[in-house]
């Protein structure tokens, strides 16, 4: 094998290292519990210390559909030679860092895919216009779509005749019911992914819809009757519990979500190289994100905690519901999506179901949602210049 080749490749690698980091401490390290602690739920160092732990797991056990789309699935008729790898990543992290040291949540999944297209055309290949399609509607759609739900959570939580100990076991049930049909890679059989509702089926040797309707049933219910338990025994801790529970699983959703930004972009190399399986780039790419999210997270944490709204855990509770309901499904899609964008539209959202316009900072909201909108047009326009002219 050409050391040449296997040099470059190690350089990719650790390019795709420091963009797992860089994530890890912005938006995938700051979104999940940002919420909680803004709730006063959790400190803000073990809500590091949780995210990484969680995301981790969401790296390996879901980053494969991201991954793949990050990979192969933006550009086509072109596979990314190892230079052009290393320019994504080093332009996709250089920008996420850039707003790690200003506290503003740059768009991971925007720097990242601008750079993924702008290589690829500079270097000729072809648009794939159904994916962009696909990925601008969920863009498009997130702030409208999770902002709404979290508006119409947060303005039913407090109402009398709403009561708690039915509204909370009933949304803890609907993220049950989400949960028990989303895909892990080790619940399936053979090299398939797989689903619990699948393995319940398996176990119980039954198929079909009928089946899986019930055993999703079961299993909402369940989580529903052990919220509602704990919410009537001791209203303040079961809900700081349910809180800290959405969060650990929207930390999850994302790094099955945000890995994929990170070493998507490796895994066209992994055939010339053949010495290095899927698996293992996910673990190195979760790995590199749980070291960013213990060490760069807590100050974006705290950027989007306190700066953003002054959060009560109803309204935390409203913001993570639809946070996890889409990360979820831009993982079925294998679409590349910000958390940054879904965390922050669902606090906005509950903010302004509770508090109206002083609930939040207009100024903040703005220069964020600038960030965004420029995050994709420059990191394509950096890309596509610096691949014309190094490649």
């Amino acid at each position: 094998m050409d050391p040449a080749l296997i040099a470059l490749f190690v350089g990719a690698a650790v390019a795709s290292l420091f963009m797992a980091w860089v994530i890890g401490a912005g938006s995938s390290g700051a979104t999940p519990f940002a919420p909680a602690v803004g709730a006063n739920a959790i400190g803000t160092m073990r809500a590091a210390f949780l995210v990484g732990i969680f995301g981790f797991a969401g790296a390996v056990t879901q980053g494969g559909s991201v991954s793949k789309a990050v990979g192969s699935g933006l550009v086509g008729g072109i596979s990314l030679p190892v230079g052009g790898v290393i320019l994504v990543l080093v332009l996709g992290a250089g920008l996420m860092a850039v707003g790690i040291a200003t506290g503003y949540p740059i768009a991971t999944a925007f720097t990242v895919t601008g750079a993924v297209v702008g290589v690829g055309l500079a270097l000729g290949g072809t648009p794939v216009w159904p994916k962009y399609q696909q990925i601008a509607a969920v863009w498009v759609l997130t702030p409208v779509v999770g902002g709404g739900i979290a508006f119409v959570i947060a303005s039913l939580l407090p109402r009398p005749d709403v009561p708690e100990r039915f509204s909370i076991p009933l949304l803890a049930g609907l993220v049950g019911a989400v949960l028990v049909n989303v895909d892990f890679s080790f619940l399936g059989e053979g090299t398939a992914s797989g689903t619990v509702r699948g393995l319940g089926q398996r176990v119980l040797a039954v198929d079909g819809l009928a089946s899986g309707l019930v055993v999703t049933g079961v299993v909402a219910l369940a989580v529903a009757a052990v919220v509602r338990w704990d919410v009537r025994r001791d209203e303040r801790g079961g809900l700081r519990r349910v809180l800290l529970a959405l969060g650990s699983l929207v930390a999850f959703s994302a790094g099955g979500s945000q890995v994929g930004l990170a070493v998507g972009p490796l895994l066209p190399l992994l055939d010339e190289i053949g010495m290095v399986s899927t698996m293992t780039v996910l673990v190195g790419g979760g790995l590199g994100m749980l070291a960013g999210s213990w060490t760069g997270a807590p100050r974006m944490i705290k950027s989007l905690a306190r700066d953003y709204s002054s959060l009560g855990p109803r309204r935390s509770i409203s913001a993570l519901v639809p946070s996890f309901l889409i990360a979820q499904l831009a993982v079925l899609l294998g679409v590349p999506v910000s958390f940054n964008e879904i965390v922050v539209s669902a606090i906005i959202g509950s903010g302004a179901a509770v508090g109206g316009r002083d609930a939040v900072d207009a100024r903040k909201i703005l220069v964020t949602v600038g960030a965004w909108a420029g995050s994709f047009g420059l990191s394509f326009v950096l890309a596509y210049v610096a691949a014309s002219l190094l490649l």
